[in-house]
């Protein structure tokens, strides 16, 4: 799967750790930024190439990562056709119910909140959950795209 990713200084060392986990999984990984630890970096740099690359390729997914996740997310959702989500600890079934019943296609981490291992498990949860296709969440979804366009 083509997977886009890209970080701020708060997510930058996670970032790399995933960004080598989904390529030995045998992912198609473009990482957007940051490229060295730089703590005066602004997310936004590296969060709208990657959602912007996320809505032109449907078929792809992206993770972006930040302290919290939740200014990531924001921002990833001004682009139109992007529905992030966050995930920062806890039940995975937010990120499980993001993509079963939203269609997430950016899953956004808060790099300050979990360690590597819970943000592998979250990454895997996101891939490899499918969006249920159910005709609420379609219809819902469509209304929400219907407003935007």
């Amino acid at each position: 799967m083509k997977i886009y990713i890209g970080a701020d200084h708060a997510g930058f060392l996670l970032k790399e750790e995933l960004k080598k986990i989904l390529e030995t999984e045998g992912h198609e990984v473009e990482d957007f930024g940051a490229f060295k630890l730089d703590p005066k970096d602004d997310y936004p740099d590296f969060v709208i190439p990657v959602a912007k690359a996320v809505s032109l390729n449907t078929r792809s997914l992206g993770i972006v990562l930040g302290g919290s996740g939740q200014g990531e997310a924001i921002t990833a959702n001004k682009i139109i056709g992007i529905r992030s989500a966050v995930y920062y600890g806890g039940s995975l079934d937010i990120v499980r119910l993001s993509k079963e019943h939203n269609s997430a296609n950016v899953l956004s981490l808060g790099a300050r909140f979990i360690n590597l291992d819970e943000a592998k498990e979250a990454v895997r949860t996101f891939i490899e959950t499918p969006f249920l296709r159910e005709e609420r969440h379609i219809r819902r979804l469509d209304k929400v795209e219907k407003i935007l366009r």
